[in-house]
């Protein structure tokens, strides 16, 4: 890892409105935090955050693609979620600072990734200025609680291809790179870590998506997967 100061930092002056929480501030609003901003760069496979941490920062994630996952205490571990370019990570422990340490780890799934950080004081200082923009991030934090409970009711009732189609959308919408075939997919999962972020078994996983690929839906290409019918899979995901 690396990391700049302040005044180190290039270009910054887009890095928050590129994300969600800052989506409705103003670059004169946006450009007051920036003195507070710090950068760090990591190489796959490095921590930008661990379980049990007890700082109060908020990254903001500028490039590359960051996996969070928690470690059971017999060193099991889950694949939480997949975070890319404008999206927070570590929010938690700023908003509600009295509730704890860390419950998951952020690890670089890609070298050269980028992330910047706040503190909780320089964020709230900040806030007490424009008590809208609070609002706005209530809104944005809100609807990440909604799609975390969609989740739970996938798990509850979809079955894993189901599951599975939808994660493959998910993923394809946000990551996708349209080719001739048609859509290629890096996702940079290994077969285990695909089965986790299903939720289920990676024999079971791996026999869905043997399944979607006889049926011509989609194509493995080493940790990348080429999207023929994106149709099919949305209907999959539905039944």
């Amino acid at each position: 890892m690396s990391a700049n100061r302040p005044n180190e930092i290039p270009d910054q002056g887009n890095t928050l409105l590129h994300t969600a929480l800052f989506a409705q501030v103003s670059p004169e609003q946006a450009e007051e935090l920036l003195p507070y901003l710090m950068e760090a760069h990591y190489d796959k496979g490095e921590c930008i955050f661990r379980e049990g941490d007890t700082d109060h920062r908020m990254y903001l994630l500028e490039s590359g693609k960051v996996k969070l996952i928690r470690t059971s205490s017999d060193d099991r571990v889950q694949l939480l979620s997949i975070h890319a370019r404008g999206e927070i990570l570590g929010e938690i422990p700023v908003f509600d600072p009295d509730g704890g340490p860390r419950t998951a780890s952020a690890v670089a799934m890609t070298s050269g990734t980028r992330v910047v950080w706040l503190e909780h004081d320089a964020l709230f200082d900040w806030l007490g200025k424009y008590p809208r923009v609070a609002v706005n991030m209530l809104q944005v934090m809100a609807r990440r609680m909604r799609e975390n409970n969609e989740r739970i009711s996938d798990l509850v009732f979809m079955d894993v291809p189901a599951r599975l189609a939808k994660t493959l959308v998910n993923l394809g919408s946000r990551f996708g790179e349209p080719v001739e075939e048609g859509l290629l997919v890096p996702h940079d999962l290994t077969q285990e870590e695909m089965a986790q972020l299903v939720g289920s078994s990676r024999e079971t996983v791996n026999k869905a998506l043997t399944d979607f690929s006889n049926r011509g839906w989609i194509a493995r290409k080493g940790r990348s997967v080429i999207i023929y019918q994106p149709g099919m899979l949305i209907r999959r995901s539905r039944r």
